[in-house]
């Protein structure tokens, strides 16, 4: 485990010794990431019942495909922030890791591109997000079948939008972090 990923071991509330504000920041974070795992149980229900409603009926639940389309989305949204935080995204530690240990400023310089680069994407698709929350709202948008089954889109964007949201301020802790392991100062 590396230095900048020290924190992934620590409980959800993170170290005593941290500032109140940061310790909160953790929480919401994790509080993000436990919402997107009961929507996991809640889409597993749908599937179950999916299934069921399959062979009793010989007919599938409305709302099944496209609510647990936008499910998916939301649940892996709200989820990112935490994943970030925990330094569990995909990437290349067969360089890095050595890389880190040989030229630990050089690392963490990569490491905050790394995390500079995270934020801003994240940034930018949540700052794209609210044209599409403007949207479903001015056209009432929704999904399923006028007179059997609807579902305002809005709620689901609006969690998407707030998971990619805490994805993006969560990379810019961790820049902060790496400028901090620079020797600089943040």
């Amino acid at each position: 485990m590396d230095a900048q990923n020290t924190d992934a071991a620590l409980p959800a509330t993170g170290r005593a010794d941290e500032p109140a504000p940061l310790r909160a920041w953790h929480r919401l974070v994790e509080t993000f990431a436990a919402v997107g795992t009961v929507l996991i149980g809640v889409l597993m229900l749908i599937i179950c019942a999916d299934i069921l409603a399959r062979n009793i009926w010989g007919a599938s639940l409305p709302l099944v495909s496209e609510g647990g389309a936008l499910l998916v989305v939301t649940l892996v949204a709200l989820q990112l922030g935490a994943t970030v935080r925990a330094g569990r995204l995909a990437r290349t530690e067969v360089f890095i890791l050595p890389f880190t240990e040989r030229h630990p400023r050089a690392g963490a310089a990569l490491e905050g591109l790394f995390d500079l680069t995270g934020a801003v994407v994240l940034g930018m698709i949540a700052w794209a997000s609210l044209r599409v929350i403007e949207k479903d709202l001015d056209a009432a948008e929704f999904i399923g079948i006028t007179g059997i089954a609807t579902l305002p889109t809005w709620p689901f964007r609006a969690l998407i939008l707030a998971g990619f949201a805490v994805a993006a301020v969560e990379f810019a802790v961790r820049l902060i972090g790496a400028f901090r392991s620079m020797g600089g100062r943040a």
